[in-house]
């Protein structure tokens, strides 16, 4: 199995990180309400946290010492009043921060997967399923800590850091000088291990992305790696990838676990430097108790938020990485979209017309070149020739799933870029070789072609494709739940239900791409009198290899390196002799 598409990492756009918590922020601005209330909690809490240092030093030097107990009694009921109040406040704070994050998490996965929904086939060409989904879900998990934080650690622990200092300065310069002379060493190892540890995170989201891409397609191909006895080599490329992933993390998690004990250094060479002023250089009849007490506390309290902030920027530094995909994701522009004063299309009649179009897919080697053809509307039209000719380039561009390098495009008479993509795909039906069914019931997979559609309309379409019949086979008929993918039917009935979903819309122009190649004969003469039926009247294009399904198309185009070399009725072809002759006598050996 080829892997060279997982082991190698997406590519990912610096940015600023500032930028992006700015960006990522803002989404906490629109629960301003909420965030008020937390941060007043908060305030209180902090509050109480600095006032208890200085009750503790009136208790020891001013009660104790004046042997003043009913007074120590009755601050003891107040300290215990004022700190069982945090316990409560604590409680609320958490759980209004974590109902807002789960809300903005809900938020950004929705706009990302509505984003997602926009962008046009070349994103999805360009990366496997797995490596979007890591971004949907893994990625956007990896933010909540990050926005509960921000506001219970950033703001609150900041806020305590600034009044700690201002009153162990205020209560004496000296000792508090001492007690934060180590800060410039904190300081500096925190930002050199940042520089080392942000990339080795990024690296680590990579390595994630990967292993859930190849996870992804290892069981939607679960059957071909079984058919083929592959599992041993699967089981190899797996391991590998997870070797990856558990080394990457492994190399990040080192660099950032030197945050703590860069803090552990800086608050224990802190302290150090507090008792040494203390009791060495000012002397211990300069100092009180209580205030040896207090400054002692009040060094743990600068020191644990510093912690706590060390803290929340080592998973800034973590999880930012995954907060750039994302953002890289919702800035990416779709290539193909509505440009500045599209209109509506209106009802299509069916005239489609390809005027001197070349298209590349790389820039590079045309799939298309120079083609052009006038189509009438209810036109029939065959496009057949070998694989890589252009036949699906060429219905690509009719649905406008790519644009045109050089000409123009035309239904109705309209150039397809100067209408909207939903008015134009909206009266298309498009059908595959390999046409997908989503779990849900029979009747849920038909109406997904007209969400209005009644039952009777579901029923007709069924009918008309001669779907009803084993519909109602099955035991609960058209509400018979269907498995991903539409398992438990065979090939031939799941094809036999995308037509029935085509068909519900009533396509102005349809496209079959392959659709009957895995449907067998009978079955084939069946949807074929139901197409006929159907569509009558009906601009359509039908890809074919199976050369019998297209003997009754108005025109045949026998496409070749990009170019129609031939052009005709199937009748007409034959007694050319030409290069549709060859495959179709090729086809009776």
């Amino acid at each position: 199995m080829a892997v060279n598409s997982y082991k190698s990492d997406e590519q990912s756009v610096e940015k600023s990180k500032r930028e992006t918590l700015k960006r990522l922020f803002r989404y906490l601005f629109q629960y301003k309400m909420q965030i008020i209330g937390v941060l007043l909690l908060m305030g209180y809490c902090v509050a109480v946290s600095l006032i208890n240092p200085l009750i503790m030093e009136t208790a020891v030097d001013t009660y104790i010492g004046g042997n003043d107990y009913r007074g120590l009694v009755k601050l003891i009921v107040v300290a215990l009043a004022v700190n069982i109040l945090v316990v409560f406040a604590v409680k609320l704070r958490m759980y209004v921060m974590a109902k807002v994050c789960n809300k903005i998490l809900l938020t950004i996965r929705q706009e990302l997967y509505t984003h997602i929904q926009t962008l046009d086939f070349k994103f999805f060409d360009s990366r496997p399923t797995g490596k979007i989904l890591s971004r949907i879900i893994g990625d956007i998990n990896s933010l909540k800590d990050v926005l509960n934080n921000c506001v219970t650690t950033l703001i609150p622990d900041f806020l305590t850091v600034i009044a700690v200092a201002v009153i162990m300065f205020a209560k004496n310069p000296l000792l508090a000088a001492a007690s934060l002379l180590s800060t410039p060493f904190m300081a500096v190892g925190t930002v050199l291990i940042e520089l080392k540890a942000h990339p080795r995170w990024q690296t680590f989201r990579k390595k994630s992305s990967n292993l859930n891409a190849f996870i992804h397609e290892d069981m939607s191909g679960m059957r071909v790696i079984q058919s083929f006895t592959a599992e041993e080599e699967t089981g190899r490329t797996f391991d590998g990838l997870v070797t990856e992933h558990r080394n990457s993390f492994k190399s990040a998690v080192r660099i950032s676990d030197a945050f703590g004990s860069v803090i552990d250094f800086t608050w224990g060479l802190g302290c150090i430097c507090l008792y040494f002023t203390g009791i060495v250089v000012l002397g211990v009849d300069k100092v009180s108790l209580g205030t040896f007490l207090a400054f002692g506390t009040y060094i743990n309290m600068f020191w644990q938020p510093i912690n706590n902030l060390s803290s929340f920027y080592n998973q800034i530094v973590t999880n930012i990485a995954g907060a750039e995909r994302i953002f890289e994701v919702l800035d990416t522009e779709p290539e193909i979209a509505d440009a500045e004063g599209v209109h509506e299309i209106g009802e299509i009649k069916g005239t489609v017309d390809f005027e001197h179009v070349s298209f590349s897919y790389d820039g590079e080697h045309k799939v298309l070149d120079d083609v052009s053809f006038h189509i009438k509307p209810g036109e029939t039209i065959a496009l057949v020739g070998a694989t890589g000719a252009g036949k699906t380039t060429i219905v690509n561009l009719i649905s406008r799933f790519y644009d045109v390098q050089d000409g123009i495009v035309r239904i109705d008479g309209q150039d397809v870029k100067t209408v909207s993509i939903e008015s134009l795909r909206k009266q298309m039906g498009i059908m595959t070789q390999d046409q997908f069914l989503f779990s849900g019931t029979i009747k849920e997979n038909i109406r997904y072609g007209k969400l209005d559609a009644t039952d009777e309309e579901i029923e007709a379409a069924a009918k008309a494709v001669n779907a009803h019949e084993f519909i109602t086979r099955l035991p609960k008929g058209y509400d018979t739940e269907l498995s991903e993918r539409g398992g438990g039917l065979s090939i031939g009935q799941r094809q036999l239900l995308a037509f029935a979903r085509t068909m519900v819309s009533m396509p102005k122009i349809l496209i079959l791409d392959e659709a009957t190649s895995s449907i067998d004969t009978q079955t084939e003469v069946l949807v074929q009198q139901g197409i006929e039926h159907l569509l009558s009247g009906r601009t359509s294009f039908v890809i074919a290899h199976r050369l019998s399904t297209i003997k009754k198309a108005d025109r045949i185009f026998v496409i070749d390196d990009g170019r129609i070399i031939e052009e005709g009725s199937a009748s007409e072809l034959i007694v050319k002799k030409g290069a549709y002759y060859h495959l179709y006598m090729a086809s009776l050996r």
